[in-house]
């Protein structure tokens, strides 16, 4: 056998980012809060960089020769790392972090109630340590024995500091389980129906379940009076703790608004709080004047380019967002004048194609961010979904299936509600064909109960 070895010359194209286009990438992601943050930092980085405070806020489209060519990055697009923003505000500036912080956690909250009982300094320490092994819904963790093992006392002892601490607002805090954060509310509530106390300690998963008649024949009492004490228990805060729990999503603050203005729609970006960015005259006169060593003039060289590109991705976000929230207006006018119901399929690439740029500039475009508009706000996002074709020719995307089973469920005798199969009908009915598995679906994404559940007595 021969083997022989050859050499051949090969020519690839391989596509290198730049710090600079990764940087573009990086603001196209930012929601108006992140880049407020974002500039700020830059600020106290770059030289060059200074606020225009007379500036007014245009929507002027910027000139097509200095646009960023967002194909550049369209095979990479999974390379850059999400943009994690960080506060640079002064002491006296607004904050959004800021206000953040100064929330009081839940174990703040227990511990100066800890700090007005009568405990002795030692059983104070074990008081923290059980309200420090709460988690963020206010259910204690960490196990008893644990506790006795670290501060070497009894099970009693123990015992004792943690009914004290359930004495605490929130009610129902410091529970080991659903069941016991339940009847530490009654007791607060000083609700003593021997009744109630049964259910919630023997037919919790009943009352799950909407097994009402077991539960009544059960008790040796009437379903209705059995539909009356459930009703009641969920009244309860299965979480007592959670009023402290900060959520981020809770705190939406739009990245555009929509508006009709004699019969128009009109687009305002959010951002008349970021400040706007200008490039220092005096220091631009420095550098061409300048005759320092070369490490100086490459130095003040490089913060000049990056500040006037960090100028052009700005604005190129700006725009960006501006024309694809004027694409999806275009494509869903009758959603932003009637609502949800009449949302129409849509997606990436219809709104890319029409703004021509890549599917991914769209989605990092869209992505986190939200709009209000007269019938409510939503993210971005919200506007690409799937459907179906309904009678007529026309789509029917999934979140209008949703809404009109949301109005037939709304609608319904509560003690003859609609099952899957009946409002899969009626959908059908009202032109939009789909099988009661899809309702079964959209149903749940809605965090809708079957009609087993649903059932009222």
């Amino acid at each position: 056998m021969r083997m022989g070895f050859s050499l051949q010359l090969e020519q690839t194209q391989k596509l290198v980012m730049t710090p600079q286009l990764q940087q573009a990438i990086k603001i196209l992601q930012l929601t108006s809060i992140e880049l407020d943050q974002f500039i700020q930092a830059q600020l106290e980085t770059n030289p060059f960089l200074d606020i225009n405070e007379e500036a007014p806020i245009e929507h002027e489209k910027i000139d097509k020769k200095k646009e960023i060519d967002w194909k550049e990055y369209s095979q990479q697009q999974n390379e850059v790392s999400d943009y994690k923003g960080q506060s640079y505000n002064s002491e006296n500036d607004f904050s959004y972090e800021n206000i953040v912080s100064e929330r009081q956690t839940l174990q703040d909250y227990l511990i100066n109630q800890l700090y007005l009982t009568l405990l002795m300094a030692s059983h104070r320490e074990i008081g923290e340590y059980i309200i420090n092994s709460l988690d963020e819904n206010g259910y204690l963790t960490t196990d008893l024995e644990e506790i006795i093992r670290e501060f070497n006392v009894d099970h009693t002892t123990v015992e004792g500091i943690l009914k004290i601490i359930q004495t605490f607002d929130p009610p129902g805090v410091a529970a080991r389980n659903l069941k016991e954060t339940l009847l530490i509310q009654l007791d607060h509530m000083g609700v003593t129906c021997s009744k109630i106390h049964q259910i919630i300690s023997e037919s919790l998963e009943e009352i799950a379940d909407n097994k009402f008649p077991h539960i009544a024949k059960k008790m040796g009492i009437s379903v209705e009076e059995v539909q009356g004490i459930c009703d009641f228990i969920r009244t309860l805060e299965p979480k007592p703790g959670r009023r402290f729990s900060y959520d981020r999503n809770s705190y939406i603050v739009p990245d555009a608004v929509v508006k009709v203005l004699n019969d128009e729609f009109i687009i305002v970006l959010n951002d008349y709080n970021a400040p706007r960015l200008i490039i220092r005259e005096d220091y631009k006169r420095l550098l061409m004047g300048c005759e320092e060593k070369e490490e100086t003039i490459k130095f003040i060289n490089d913060k000049l380019n990056s500040a006037s590109w960090l100028l052009r991705s700005i604005e190129q976000r700006r725009q960006t967002i501006y024309n694809v929230i004027s694409v999806i207006i275009e494509k869903q006018k009758a959603f932003f004048r009637y609502g949800k119901k009449h949302l129409k399929p849509m997606t990436l690439k219809e709104v890319a194609d029409e703004i021509k740029v890549h599917e991914s500039t769209v989605s990092r475009a869209t992505s986190g961010k939200y709009v209000e508009t007269p019938v409510g706000t939503f993210e971005l996002k919200y506007f690409f979904s799937s459907g179906i074709e309904g009678i007529d020719g026309e789509g029917v995307s999934s979140e209008s299936i949703k809404s009109f089973i949301k109005e037939i469920i709304d609608g319904e005798n509560p003690k003859k509600p609609f099952s899957d199969n009946k409002i899969a009908q009626m959908l059908t009915k009202k032109g939009m064909p789909i099988s009661r598995r899809t309702v079964a679906k959209y149903r749940d994404d809605l965090l809708i109960a079957a009609s087993s559940k649903r059932k009222r007595f």
